[in-house]
């Protein structure tokens, strides 16, 4: 009898430290949960803010002609911004070109290569280059390509591919090791060369991946001034020459927020707004791009 009393008092001693144990940890999962809600607050609200006040202040002067006219005096009435998104596109395009297959091909070699001599010097060069301010890219190439010869569309290209192509490297190499390894030995098991492994089993794996990573990339870019400051300029005009200052909307919208006329403030308000619609397009775009990868997966 003795010994079953002090079974049954051990037993519901250990329900009691249990059930603290439970009410300790509810206690803390519910105090770490409204913590992170906090958080999540608080990360959201300037977000909301921002994009609130670009709205009010830029919707206004949002019309047919701020989209599908150029610059004009402000006694005709000030125009729109037709220039800048035409330079804008031709900047990004170019660039575009230019960073998409660099990055693409050193990724593929990364990833293959991964703990070779210059497979680990260029991983490590990306990590530099992606943690590169823009004003030092500008500069490089103001250095190389506009001191002596003058601003041009094609040295702000050069300026947003240099900033791309981390971005697009990375993320590609990522998604090329997401790829399963059965796909490269069974091609390979099959006769298959390396390089046609790659161009016709990996990459097409992993094109859902790639795309999100570039147009994670172009939107990082798109609405980048501080190198375009420096190599592209700026212009009034409607242009698409390589070889000339070309405008961009960044460059617009930092003209005109700097100008003391207050439809040119509310022009640049504008223009913020379509620089932040653009961006968020690419995002979900890229999100949505993601979430079906995932799915595939």
């Amino acid at each position: 009898m003795v010994t079953q009393a002090v079974r049954t008092t051990s037993q519901e001693r250990v329900k009691l430290k249990s059930t603290s144990a439970q009410g300790r940890r509810a206690a803390i999962n519910s105090i770490t949960l409204g913590l992170t809600w906090i958080a999540t607050f608080a990360a959201i609200i300037p977000l909301v803010w921002v994009i609130g006040d670009v709205i009010s202040r830029g919707l206004p002067y949002m019309s047919a002609e701020f989209f599908t006219s150029t610059f004009k005096p402000l006694t005709l009435g000030g125009g729109g911004v037709l220039h800048a998104i035409v330079g804008s596109a031709e900047l990004v395009g170019i660039a575009s070109l230019i960073s998409i297959p660099i990055a693409i091909l050193a990724a593929i070699y990364v990833s293959e290569h991964r703990n070779t001599t210059f497979g680990l010097v260029i991983r490590f060069s990306t990590d530099v280059m992606s943690g590169l301010p823009s004003i030092v890219v500008g500069l490089f190439v103001y250095t190389f390509l506009v001191s002596g010869q003058g601003y041009s569309a094609f040295a702000g290209s050069v300026a947003l591919a240099i900033m791309m192509i981390p971005i697009v490297l990375r993320t590609t190499e990522e998604m090329l090791m997401l790829v399963p390894r059965a796909l490269r030995e069974g091609s390979l098991g099959l006769g298959a060369t390396e390089w046609k492994t790659m161009i016709l089993i990996v990459l097409p794996a992993a094109v859902s991946g790639i795309i999100t990573g570039i147009l994670l990339a172009i939107a990082r870019v798109s609405g980048e001034a501080a190198p375009l400051l420096l190599t592209a300029q700026g212009s009034n005009v409607l242009s698409t020459s390589l070889s000339q200052p070309i405008a961009a909307l960044p460059l617009t919208m930092y003209k005109y927020a700097i100008d003391p006329s207050p439809i040119r403030n509310g022009q640049a308000w504008a223009i913020a707004l379509v620089i932040v619609v653009f961006v968020l397009i690419l995002n979900l775009s890229a999100r949505a791009l993601t979430r079906n990868r995932v799915k595939g997966l």
